[in-house]
């Protein structure tokens, strides 16, 4: 394999890893969301509830209520702080690789098709596994 089949390679393998990493910010976000918008359902029933029973509840206990509504809510801004962080962390990552795919085609390469061949190794040993079970 040549130098200039390799580059050509590794550069059309570029597009595939953006798009991959994209997903995996996309899933990630949606999760977050998902998590971020279930929990403010859920508050949202407690806080209803509390003032439900807010006319016999003893003002201590009304303090804690809102005091864990209070830490709560900042959890969920602390999650998608993380999410946020994380993002960024990919994409760094992404901007990395993509600079070392074009900076080493032929190791990319190398890399790629060595890393294919674990996971190749692995599925068949697995399916074999599995096959000797029943």
């Amino acid at each position: 394999m040549n130098t200039n089949t390799v580059s050509k390679t590794a550069h059309e393998m570029m597009p595939a890893m953006r798009q991959t990493s994209d997903g995996l910010l996309q899933t990630a976000g949606k999760a977050v969301d998902s998590t971020r918008d279930y929990a403010n359902d859920a508050l949202d029933k407690a806080e209803s509830k509390l003032r439900d029973l807010r006319g016999s509840v003893d003002p201590v206990v009304d303090m804690l209520a809102s005091k864990a509504q209070k830490l709560a809510r900042h959890s969920l801004d602390l999650a998608s702080e993380a999410k946020d962080r994380a993002e960024q962390s990919l994409k760094r990552a992404t901007t990395v690789t993509t600079r070392y795919v074009a900076d080493q085609p032929l190791r990319s390469v190398l890399i790629a098709a060595a890393v294919g061949a674990a996971v190749a190794l692995l599925i068949a040993s697995s399916r074999h596994r599995n096959q000797n079970r029943y």
